[in-house]
């Protein structure tokens, strides 16, 4: 059975997120008490809200699709965080400049400024994060469903 058109699009952003070097992707998950020394992205699904606009004939439902990637880095060193987080902004700018269409999975995807902040960790070294928005603009025929 073929994914949705959502799920597509959702596993296509993944993918983009997984070239980024160095860095562990997951999709879902809880930021763990330890972070991988390259850094976590960690894709949050979001959702797709009611369609921006329809199109009767054929119909057409448009979605602009609100979704989040975190970005995750630790160190006991708040230079060192501060430098390793734009590190892997930077390196997640360039990955997902490199297709805006995701392979045509979406008509086009876009990315607002990072929202950050440091986690305290008990007995550990802090994390800082960031949360990059993502809309992902797609298209679907007859069946919101689909």
């Amino acid at each position: 059975m073929a994914h949705s058109v959502r799920e597509t699009a959702l596993r296509a952003l993944l993918a983009a997120l997984q070239t980024v070097p160095a860095a562990t992707v997951e999709r879902e998950t809880v930021v763990p008490e330890r972070v991988p020394a390259g850094g976590l992205l960690i894709l949050r699904d979001g959702e797709a809200g009611e369609p921006v606009d329809v199109v009767m004939s054929p119909l057409i439902y448009c979605y602009e699709h609100l979704a989040q990637i975190e970005a995750v880095v630790q160190s006991s060193n708040g230079e060192k965080r501060a430098r390793t987080l734009d590190d892997l902004l930077r390196a997640l700018g360039a990955a997902l400049a490199a297709d805006r269409t995701l392979g045509e999975t979406v008509e086009w995807f876009e990315w607002a400024a990072p929202h950050t902040d440091d986690l305290a960790v008990p007995f550990g070294a802090t994390i800082k994060g960031a949360v990059v928005p993502v809309t992902l603009i797609y298209s679907i025929a007859e069946d919101p469903l689909s």
